[in-house]
């Protein structure tokens, strides 16, 4: 998976370029959409900044081998990040 790639699934899903992350909660790791976005005035990245961090982000889910599976959730997920609440799954590295 590259960041561009990532970009292009969560744009075609929402419409707009999310903030993602991963979270780290105990021994378990969660990758988010976040509810705030490119073009948002009070989004915390240039439109460079946000690439480079699709791409550090991308290139460990696929060292984690878990790329699939966010392929997946973003394409099948009914839900929507919406303000203080983001779209959340739990990475199985199993």
């Amino acid at each position: 998976m590259t960041g561009s790639e990532l970009r292009q699934l969560i744009e075609k899903k929402w419409d707009k370029s999310y903030d993602i992350q991963v979270a780290v909660r105990g021994e378990r790791r969660f990758f988010q959409v976040m509810w705030a976005h490119l073009g948002q005035a009070s989004f915390a990245f240039t439109e460079e900044q946000y690439d480079q961090r699709l791409e550090r982000i991308a290139y460990f889910l696929d060292e984690w081998a878990v790329s699939d599976q966010v392929r997946t959730f973003i394409t099948q997920t009914k839900e929507r990040p919406r303000v203080g609440r983001a779209v959340s799954l739990p990475l199985n590295f199993s």
